[in-house]
């Protein structure tokens, strides 16, 4: 998880002016949180303590403010044309570099709100999860105990914003269907409106 916050942040500090917020203020927050949550927990940042917790949300909550501001930017700068807009394989990078930073975002809200959160799915697992895993749907294809890891949230986001809906995973409370629906609206802009002017750019 931790690693992936990392690559979130990197990639959103490589990001052109123009499609980054003005200020490094957010990513230097960022890391300051990431450095703080690494101290209170060195594991794999899931403890269940209250500061803990908090800080964890804080995170999320500023790296999905990153997220949003990086998308707008983009999207405004498809829309009105800038330096980034005259090249094809800069603004392929740079579209790719917001969708993946994306993905890991919603893979961390799926992560930490699923089931109540890392710990309590570890701990004291609900009867009916929030998201389901073919595993969990069927039981015969793991071992007993099995529970989802960081990985298979990551995995979540990845297909879900490539497929634009549910692949294996199904959504079964609202917050799920809403998140996943977000999701995949936010990556057909993102990949509709680069593609579609990098193939404008090329003719």
């Amino acid at each position: 998880m931790a690693l992936a916050v990392i690559t979130a942040v990197v990639l959103t500090a490589l990001l052109p002016e123009a499609v980054r917020p003005e200020s490094r203020w957010l990513l230097a927050v960022i890391g300051l949180v990431l450095i703080g949550l690494m101290i209170a927990d060195p594991g794999r940042i899931d403890r269940s303590t209250t500061p803990v917790r908090r800080l964890s949300r804080l995170l999320l909550s500023l790296l999905a403010l990153s997220a949003v501001l990086s998308t707008a930017m983009l999207v405004h700068v498809l829309v009105v044309g800038s330096d980034l807009t005259e090249s094809a394989s800069k603004l392929l990078l740079v579209g790719g570099d917001v969708w993946i930073s994306n993905n890991i975002v919603f893979a961390l809200i799926y992560w930490e709100v699923d089931g109540g959160g890392s710990v309590t799915r570890a701990i004291h697992p609900r009867d009916h999860p929030d998201l389901a895993f073919p595993q969990q749907m069927n039981p015969d294809l793991a071992p007993p105990g099995w529970r989802p890891m960081f990985i298979d949230y990551l995995y979540l986001g990845m297909t879900n914003g490539l497929a634009f809906s549910p692949t294996d995973v199904m959504p079964l409370v609202p917050w799920a269907k809403i998140t996943m629906a977000l999701q995949s609206l936010i990556s057909l802009v993102i990949l509709g409106l680069v593609v579609a002017r990098a193939v404008n750019i090329l003719n």
